[in-house]
């Protein structure tokens, strides 16, 4: 049984999260042919002052890349 981990920052909707299993479970299930039943997916979501990007905190490169934006 294939078992794919997720993980992301927060800030997704439910409706995304679901659409991405779904799109994971096909895309598992066709690549093995096994029955996308036995295909497990877990989304781990982290808060983005809890993850770094090039040495920064992600929730500050965000933060910059929305103010760069403006």
């Amino acid at each position: 049984m294939p078992f794919v981990s997720v993980k992301m920052l927060d800030g997704r909707t439910k409706e995304q999260k679901k659409n991405l299993i779904k799109s994971i479970t096909k895309s598992v299930s066709e690549s093995l042919s096994i029955d996308e039943n036995n295909v497990w997916v877990v989304v781990e979501e982290f808060p983005s002052d809890e993850w770094g990007l090039g040495g920064e905190l992600a929730c500050d490169k965000i933060k910059a890349k929305k103010e760069a934006g403006r």
